[in-house]
């Protein structure tokens, strides 16, 4: 059995790492170059760094941002936003990602998955799905979650895996930034469907939260950002409760 990941997350806006609630009223939490070398050094399996505006704006990823990340950070670096191109990707794995995570143009163009991970290997290509229940459906989010694409959230990720994603970073909308724990409704219904690992976004308020996500939604990976910036616990403190609850973690 596979080790479970604890993924510390650096939402990037400005040049700044930030953490909202519903993906709204950032506020600032560091600079992300110290935040991702600390995380390195504290016991984290992976850093995600997303640059949250890029697909707005429509302007490529902070390639220089992602090159002294890489610099100070020696475990897996996956980065995402205004990934849009077979180039970008090319840039960003050049620049020191390990991982590509690709959201909105999977979305506008699914090919683009397929593409990607035959030319890099599905190891490199994560896709990130932000969904949002509306009735008694969950729909897929675009755009740093500001466009409903009503396209629905599980024949979504089943798409994304049949074309050959490695990885797929699910984030509930809902709970992003509540404390109010993961979404473990939309978790259990992807990992029923799904053969490739998904991590688990979205919520984080207490570390039970994470034995939740992996004994209940039965996520591979967990991925939090406010816990961790705002100093409320550590990883290691996660990864401590983990162990002793008996879920295999790297400590």
């Amino acid at each position: 059995m596979l080790k479970k990941r604890i993924i510390p997350c650096l939402d990037v806006k400005g040049g700044r790492v930030v953490k909202g609630i519903n993906f709204l009223d950032l506020i600032d939490a560091g600079d992300p170059v110290e935040q991702a070398k600390f995380y390195s050094e504290n016991g984290a399996d992976e850093i995600c760094f997303l640059d949250i505006s890029a697909s707005l704006e429509e302007r490529d990823t902070i390639i220089n941002m992602v090159e002294k990340t890489a610099k100070e950070v020696f475990i897996p670096l996956t980065v995402g936003g205004g990934v849009r191109s077979i180039d970008n990707i090319k840039n960003l794995l050049k620049a020191g990602a390990d991982k590509v995570s690709i959201n909105s143009a999977a979305i506008k163009n699914p090919n683009i998955i397929k593409e990607s991970s035959k030319y890099f290997g599905s190891q490199c290509i994560v896709v990130a799905v932000d969904v949002k229940k509306n009735n008694n459906n969950w729909n897929v989010y675009s755009h740093g979650g500001t466009q409903n694409t009503k396209i629905d959230a599980i024949r979504w990720l089943k798409e994304v895996e049949e074309l050959g994603a490695g990885e797929i970073l699910l984030t509930s909308m809902d709970r992003d930034g509540t404390k109010s724990g993961f979404d473990l409704d939309i978790l259990s219904e992807a990992n029923k469907i799904l053969k490739i690992p998904v991590i688990a976004s979205g919520g984080v308020g207490t570390i039970d939260h994470f034995y939740q996500g992996i004994e209940i939604g039965k996520a591979d990976a967990l991925l939090a950002a406010s816990v961790f910036h705002f100093n409320e616990f550590s990883i290691m403190d996660v990864k401590k409760y983990l162990y002793k609850r008996n879920i295999k973690v790297r400590v």
